[in-house]
């Protein structure tokens, strides 16, 4: 590989200063392992990890010009990760799906009902977060669901800390506020 002695940053500069694809390509391909691996890790199917590691490639295509990354690695690793995780929640691998039907069988009316309640408000979060600013969505993401710091929140989105915290307070208020009014229109 001829740009081996680029960073990754380097790499990256060049991609935002020209927009040229061939930039996103060689970092595609610096991780196109690691990648496979994460994928491999959550999805436990060859088949399924290629697959999912194209829809990253993808969605790096399309989000990167949206977005100033600073660092590639950790931002192409959570997508990946939230890709497998997006995947596993809508697909219903055959293994899981027998798993599932077996917990069913073993579980009681009560354990069932409270089941599908979590299911339900599961759902209604993510319809939810879809409703939050790009910058509340990916700080309550990155806090909530990944467990990030207020630092590394700000080292991964180039935002101020103080910005982060508005970000996550506006974004958990409005969640709240958007959740709650799901439930009085579904309770009329």
């Amino acid at each position: 590989m001829q740009y081996k002695h680029l960073s990754d940053n380097e790499i990256l500069h060049r991609y935002y200063a020209t927009t040229d694809m061939q930039w996103l390509g060689i970092l595609l391909e610096r991780y196109s392992l690691l990648l496979l691996g994460v994928c491999m890790k959550y999805l436990k199917n060859e088949e399924w990890a290629k697959d999912a590691v194209q829809q990253v490639c993808l969605k790096a295509l399309v989000e990167l010009p949206k977005y100033k990354v600073d660092y590639f690695k950790s931002w192409i690793y959570m997508v990946a990760k939230n890709q497998c995780l997006m995947y596993l929640r809508n697909k219903k691998l055959p293994t899981q799906a027998l798993e599932e039907t077996h917990m069913y069988v073993a579980d009681d009316s009560h354990a069932l009902t409270q089941k599908k309640a979590d299911e339900e408000t599961l759902q209604q979060l993510q319809e939810a977060m879809t409703q939050l600013n790009a910058e509340q969505q990916r700080c309550v993401q990155l806090f909530f669901l990944q467990k990030k710091s207020y630092a590394e929140i700000s080292e991964l989105t180039g935002y101020p800390v103080p910005q982060v915290k508005s970000y996550l307070q506006n974004g958990k208020r409005n969640l709240k506020l958007l959740l709650e009014k799901k439930m009085q229109q579904n309770h009329v």
